[in-house]
């Protein structure tokens, strides 16, 4: 199991949470600087596999600094009810949320990934950006999510994944082992986060291996979509 700070105490779940109250405030710089902007286009596309529901009821999990809830939040939903571990990166969400007045839509919840604070068969439809490489338990995580979500209700996870062909695989590898960890470390101040984030890309079961773990879970795959020449994927899933 993948940790962010090798020489700290603590499981993975507290360490995460310590790594994003240390760098929520540098967070998006970094997240829009290092994915060079590309970040906002996966989101709409994320989004996209949304449009089709009318009125939803969705859950972002591990929402951050609310991004994506704030690009669901266009497609009319009844309510997003926005999750996540870290009180800092909240902070920050509320703070953009309430300038963009969607504040009576996205709901803000300090919570659990793997405990959710909420009853069964609830949303209409469930996301997650960037979010579940960062489980304790990826089978505890992606059960929860299965058990709020209603039937036939619509899962969707965008992730870092690994390139395959050459010479992008390597040029990938290079970049997100040597380059990113040094640039994120010297503008977050925090290097063992933006150390911890290739390891944690590279180590999570990308590809078909996500999808088993989906299924494992209760989930029927129903989409792979490779972004950005398969930098990162959206995955698609149905509860069953």
């Amino acid at each position: 199991m993948v940790k962010p700070y090798k020489n700290l105490e603590g499981s993975k779940k507290e360490q995460v949470r310590t790594m994003f109250n240390r760098i929520a405030p540098r967070y998006d710089l970094l997240n829009h600087l290092l994915s060079f902007g590309i970040d906002n286009i996966w989101r709409k596309n994320v989004v996209k596999q949304l449009r089709e529901l009318k009125a939803p009821l969705i859950l972002d999990v591990a929402t951050g600094t609310g991004d994506l809830a704030i690009q669901i939040a266009k497609i009319d939903p009844i309510a997003v009810y926005a999750l996540d571990l870290s009180e800092e990166m909240l902070a920050i969400a509320r703070e953009k949320i309430e300038k963009r007045r969607l504040h009576t839509t996205i709901q803000l919840k300090h919570g659990d990934s793997e405990e959710l604070p909420f009853g069964n068969n609830f949303f209409d439809a469930a996301t997650v950006a960037f979010g579940v490489r960062n489980f304790e338990n990826l089978q505890k995580g992606l059960s929860e999510i299965h058990r709020v979500l209603r039937q036939d209700g619509r899962l969707v996870v965008l992730e870092f994944s690994r390139p395959k062909k050459f010479p992008l695989k390597q040029l990938y590898h290079f970049y997100i082992t040597r380059i990113l960890p040094w640039w994120g470390g010297i503008i977050s101040h925090d290097k063992d986060a933006y150390s911890y984030l290739p390891e944690s890309a590279l180590q999570f079961p990308d590809g078909k291996d996500f999808t088993k773990e989906l299924q494992k879970a209760g989930f029927e795959s129903q989409k792979i979509l490779p972004q950005t020449f398969g930098v990162a994927t959206i995955y698609v899933a149905i509860k069953k």
